[in-house]
């Protein structure tokens, strides 16, 4: 499958980069808000260090990011724990005050989700791969079901089997009905269809996408789905269904394996990842650490979001003090690393090497500069 991908495009690869690091500590924000204390021993992270790919000591980890988490003593001086350190603690209350500000938009996502499966339901255990894009809480269940009875049913028609919950919609919302694709077409009193981004150079995409848009836009909400005939409006429909939910996760994009993981629900043909690259028009797949992720061209500007979602937001600033303590701990480790050398008498030959090096290459470069100053005087002489 490493095959499947598409052209380079350097704007969506930077807004794909990210970093092992960011996964993990996010991963351990997560384990102490488990505890009403926000504090948890050591012991416990070195216990789940494996499950998170680490080596080595979880307290070293820990000290990597000063800005982030506090080590201490839990009183008695034989246990470590670890916690929030208080900026990082008041940059986890913005964020949950941000999820908790988005519960009626969470829910009209989930319910715009499950209008576009099959029977209007889907399995717990499957909705689990979307909870991460949707930007679902953990306990995103708790939090929008009790509230929202007429609209939502949790049930479990298969007791005797594991992992058989299923969350059904108990009626339609024909106010959510209506895809990113239609809503733009409705706000330029336009025909929805689709809009090719690539660069005017790619003129063969851009004729498979108007030759594409030849046929009547189908809306992924379309309740007749199950019935269409031909294999043409089967894959247009396919295209809205993907484009529909990628428009409606926080960062406008999804990993290939979970949308294949989905393809039954959502009437995804066995080929999905083919079928993404079939239009380059409307998706961007990348490979990047191995993952192919599809990416929404029309969610981005360029490297960054059109529009972020405030949990989005809250999460980058959370990112960016996480950055700041590792560069911070970097600093720290640099000059111990410094001071070492200069008493061992290693700085001041490195400097020599470094100022004979950067003589030689001044040396060089100048050599070339006058070598180049003959030969276009002697050109000109020629020339006249």
């Amino acid at each position: 499958m490493a095959r499947w991908s598409s052209p380079k495009d350097p704007a969506l690869e930077a807004a794909l980069r990210r970093n092992r690091r960011w996964i993990v500590n996010n991963q351990i924000k997560r384990l102490l808000l488990r505890f009403p204390s926000r504090t948890a021993p050591v012991r416990l992270l070195q216990s789940r260090f494996k499950t998170l790919d680490l080596l080595g000591r979880a307290a070293n980890w820990l000290r990597k990011y000063p800005s982030c988490f506090d080590l201490f003593d839990d009183g008695g001086g034989e246990e470590p724990c670890f916690g929030f350190t208080k900026r990082m603690a008041a940059l986890v209350d913005v964020e949950e005050a941000a999820v908790t500000a988005s519960e009626p938009a969470m829910a009209d996502r989930l319910a715009r989700v499950l209008m576009l499966a099959h029977g209007r339901r889907l399995q717990v255990s499957k909705l689990a791969a979307l909870r991460g894009p949707l930007g679902l809480p953990d306990d995103y269940l708790l939090r929008l079901l009790p509230g929202r009875t007429d609209l939502f049913r949790l049930a479990n028609p298969y007791p005797h089997r594991r992992n058989a919950a299923e969350l059904d919609l108990l009626r339609w919302v024909p106010s959510l009905a209506v895809s990113s694709v239609e809503a733009a077409a409705s706000a330029s009193n336009s025909p929805p269809r689709f809009t090719c981004l690539l660069p005017p150079s790619w003129t063969k995409s851009h004729a498979k996408m108007e030759e594409f848009n030849s046929s009547p836009y189908i809306s992924p909400y379309s309740e007749k789905w199950a019935v269409i005939g031909t294999d043409a409006d089967a894959e247009k429909r396919a295209v809205a269904v993907v484009h529909e939910l990628l428009s409606l996760t926080l960062w406008k994009k999804m990993s290939v394996l979970k949308l294949e993981h989905l393809r039954r629900e959502f009437g995804l043909p066995e080929d999905t990842a083919r079928m993404l690259l079939r239009h380059p028009c409307l998706f961007y797949i990348s490979n990047r650490y191995k993952i192919h992720t599809v990416v929404l061209r029309d969610g981005y500007e360029g490297s960054e979001l059109k529009e972020k979602d405030p949990v989005v937001a809250a999460k980058d600033r959370l990112g960016e003090l996480m950055q700041e303590g590792l560069h911070e701990y970097n600093q720290r480790r640099s000059a111990a690393n410094l001071e070492k050398k200069k008493r061992r008498g290693e700085i001041e030959i490195k400097e020599e090497e470094k100022e004979d090096d950067e003589a030689a290459a001044w040396l060089d470069s100048a050599e070339k500069r006058e070598e180049r100053r003959k030969f276009y005087k002697h050109v000109e002489h020629f020339c006249v």
